[in-house]
């Protein structure tokens, strides 16, 4: 009997038990989310007064004036994606085309691969030759793509993505931190075009919007 009782009554005890861990678990992503929303709506504060700052601005003097920031997607805490990377065995290095006739060189480093409403995706990830013996850039990732937001919500040029090289196999790619090319600001520019193979056929609600 003592054994019946035990058993039934550890039914329930075992539930609360996962209520509550479900509800740590999703008070802690909550808590998660929160400090990361913080952390990108300072970043772009920090953005915006770059823009203002007539040193720092890509913008004309004129456009300083009416600058009253940037615009960007919500925040969406599932574009931030861990995705599979694959390192080319061999450094291949192309010359990037871009909206001028400079050609930079890249070292393709390898592709990222990851799922996005159940639609399998494949980015090329670069290494600015330029910057790799740079302090600070030595691990620099670059990610240039465009999806199906170009040329309506965001730059038809496409957008780029910064990461840095991992230790593993696994490579986070934020969305939520994709940002313009300077082109798009200013023809003084030169900037990279993401290449073909980096349109994703899908709609990558985040980061940042079109600036005109």
């Amino acid at each position: 009997m003592y054994f019946c009782i035990k058993k039934y009554l550890m039914k329930p005890l075992k539930l609360i038990f996962l209520l509550l861990m479900m509800g740590f678990i999703s008070v802690s992503a909550q808590e998660s989310f929160k400090s990361y929303k913080k952390a990108l709506k300072k970043e772009r504060k920090e953005k915006d007064i770059e823009f203002l700052d007539s040193k720092e601005s890509p913008l004309a003097a004129e456009e300083i004036k009416a600058f009253r920031g940037l615009k960007y997607f919500k925040p969406n805490y599932s574009m931030v994606i861990s995705a599979v990377l694959e390192r080319k065995s061999t450094s291949d290095t192309i010359k990037m085309k871009t909206t001028t006739e400079r050609l930079p060189l890249y070292i393709v480093y390898g592709t990222a691969t990851f799922t996005i409403d159940g639609i399998k995706e494949t980015l090329t990830i670069y290494r600015n030759v330029g910057l790799m013996s740079k302090s600070g850039f030595e691990d620099y990732l670059f990610v240039p793509f465009t999806d199906e937001t170009s040329g309506m919500e965001s730059y038809g040029g496409g957008r780029y993505i910064d990461a840095r090289i991992p230790k593993d196999n696994t490579i986070v790619l934020d969305f939520n931190r994709a940002y313009n090319p300077y082109c798009v600001y200013s023809k003084r520019y030169s900037c990279p075009i993401p290449p073909r193979e980096n349109h994703l056929d899908i709609r990558i609600i985040a980061g940042e919007k079109n600036y005109h």
